[in-house]
């Protein structure tokens, strides 16, 4: 076989294998936009019922000690934002948010009080995953100034959300939770081809606190 023929076989190779990739690519496209429509379409039918139950809330507290009082979720509000991939528009993330306000009355205030590494870092890190308005004061020694506490000055109001975002060339979703058991973040990803109405029921099922197979 002359140089030129080798090349020309090298060349038909890679013609057929990018257009293997191509086509592959484009139907795990069309399989992630029919999941990503199912997730947005279950999520807004969710916010509409969940602002009319108001379900109760998971325990929420920031020191795993101090109990906030019993907390409902509220507000539930359903988003969706699209890119370009490969030349057409896509969803590239769908999501769900919400309010977690007491369940009677007002947000109040509360306070907390941790003297080590470990709580304090736990403190910080679920202020900072619930967007909790909070003030925080250093206590010293009145005579060494040394340091020996920190108090955290909080009000009861926090938020959580789900966001599920596409993977178009791989045919997954990553879904993102927040808060949906209390003060936490967990991921995990799904196939696309098993996005379906069980599935989602099991996310709702995490959300209002009740047993789920969900992550």
């Amino acid at each position: 076989m002359s140089f030129l023929n080798q090349l020309k076989s090298q060349a038909n190779s890679l013609q057929t294998q990018r257009s293997q990739d191509t086509a592959s690519i484009e139907e795990n496209t069309a399989a992630t936009q029919k999941a990503m429509r199912l997730v947005f379409d279950y999520l807004q039918d969710l916010a509409r019922q969940l602002n009319v139950i108001k379900p109760a809330a998971p325990a929420f507290s920031l020191d795993g000690k101090t109990p906030w009082p019993q907390m409902q979720l509220s507000d539930f509000r359903a988003d969706a934002r699209r890119k370009m991939f490969r030349d057409k528009e896509v969803l590239d993330f769908v999501a769900l948010g919400w309010q977690v306000l007491p369940a009677v009355g007002k947000p109040v205030g509360g306070v907390v009080t941790v003297n080590f590494p470990p709580d304090l870092q736990r403190v910080v890190d679920r202020i900072a995953l619930g967007v909790v308005q909070h003030e925080r004061k250093d206590i010293r020694h009145p005579e060494t100034n040394k340091l020996q506490a920190y108090v955290f000055e909080y009000t009861t109001q926090t938020r959580g959300s789900v966001t599920a975002t596409a993977d178009h060339e791989k045919a997954e979703i990553a879904f993102r939770l927040v808060n949906t058991a209390g003060f936490e973040l967990v991921k995990t990803t799904w196939p696309a081809a098993r996005i379906n109405q069980e599935t989602l029921d099991e996310l709702a099922k995490r959300i209002v606190s009740q047993p789920s197979r969900f992550a």
